[in-house]
């Protein structure tokens, strides 16, 4: 017996629709069909969440009597799995150089584009728009994909200290070349930054705790 036709003999024995158990797993029921007639196959943690699903043990979905049917699945497994961590990995990348992209721009822009009449508009802008905006959507997009796991939260400090440099790094160094003194860090700037990515970060997590506690229904 296949892992399709096991799947599909589990899924009429609990007495569910292809519709049911696509709309658990929030899938399409087309990808249910797949897995059933092992055009595709499920990855690991679809196959843990239908074990509870159709109350049937791993062991019934995943032991094989044709050792030839079980390696071509753990085969398909670690190619996925392999996929998924190179996707993750290209994901947080360009997350990460997107912000750093929009911090530096901003920076360029003060420097080079901004004259004295214009420093009150950009610290609006920048400051208290564009950059707490750029905060949030980046913290969240971590918390919803839970990217680095737990060591995520680490991230809200990395946000609060670039929030405190992007103001040390235009106005403090603008007002210092301009009155020829030394000004020491605003540290309560990384307080802003802390707070607006740590709210990002929280409802991203909320999310995907959510969607993950949804498809183990």
């Amino acid at each position: 017996m296949d892992i399709g036709n096991k799947l599909q003999r589990a899924r009429i024995k609990a007495n569910l629709t292809q519709e049911q158990v696509a709309e658990a797993l929030g899938v399409s029921r087309q990808t249910i069909s797949n897995w059933e007639n092992e055009k595709t196959y499920p990855d690991i943690l679809s196959v843990i969440t239908l074990s509870d699903l159709y109350q049937v043990s791993l062991d019934y979905l995943l032991k094989e009597k044709e050792e030839k049917s079980m390696t071509n699945y753990l085969d398909y497994l670690e190619e996925s799995t392999n996929t998924v961590k190179s996707h993750n990995k290209l994901s947080k990348l360009i997350l990460m150089i997107s912000y750093l992209v929009i911090w530096a721009i901003s920076l360029i822009t003060f420097w080079f584009f901004m004259s004295g009449s214009d420093a009150m508009g950009f610290s609006i802008m920048f400051l208290w728009v564009l950059l707490p905006v750029t905060t949030f959507v980046v913290a969240f997009l971590i918390g919803k994909n839970n990217y680095w796991g737990k060591g995520k939260w680490i991230s809200v400090f990395v946000f609060g200290i670039m929030y405190m440099l992007a103001e040390y790094a235009t106005f403090s160094t603008a007002n210092m070349v301009a009155f020829d003194k030394v000004n020491t860090p605003k540290w309560g700037m990384i307080l802003v930054g802390v707070i607006v990515s740590a709210v990002g970060l929280g409802v991203g997590s909320l999310i995907c705790h959510m969607q993950a506690k949804r498809r183990t229904k």
